[in-house]
């Protein structure tokens, strides 16, 4: 994962995905995204099942990006196969989803220092403080909007932002 000494947007960073391929955000640029830090064993996984959702019915509106974390409650302990394979299972996910990623803390991946830093982002300072924060990205790669884990991803509060 990579991302230049001082990222413009998010589209400057590349990550992996869950495949193990290298993946440039520049890829979505000129759409919104909804980036996600998920888990697998939260409270909030059913979240998925919303996520994609979202993911078949505003797919031309926004672009879900999931990025499996294990920093709240070791939540996340399973290999990028294993995570793989529980959200097709599971929840029939579509979605990009990248490779299990820190989000949180020092060693935090350079897209959620990104983020989560208002001096890097111009907007907020939130970062993810559990599982399934959201970050709605607007179609030029900047941060729009944070979102807590408790909000839906297709409640009102976050479908409103995807339409402007």
């Amino acid at each position: 994962m990579s991302a230049p000494a001082a990222a413009g947007s998010v589209y400057d960073f590349t990550l992996q995905g869950i495949d193990g391929q290298s993946v440039s955000l520049r890829q979505y640029q000129g759409k919104k995204l909804l980036i996600v830090n998920t888990a697998s064993e939260c409270g909030y996984t059913p979240q998925y099942k919303e996520l994609e959702a979202l993911h078949q019915q505003y797919g031309n509106q926004v672009t879900v990006l999931g990025f499996p974390a294990n920093n709240f409650g070791g939540q996340e302990p399973g290999t990028d196969a294993q995570i793989a394979t529980f959200c097709e299972r599971n929840f029939g996910v579509t979605f990009p989803l990248f490779s299990k990623i820190s989000v949180a803390g020092a060693d935090a991946a350079p897209l959620f220092q990104y983020l989560g830093s208002k001096a890097q982002n111009g907007v907020t300072d939130e970062k993810p403080t559990w599982n399934f924060c959201k970050y709605l990205i607007d179609e030029q790669g900047h941060v729009q909007a944070f979102y807590p884990s408790k909000v839906s991803p297709t409640g009102p509060e976050l479908l409103a932002a995807i339409r402007q």
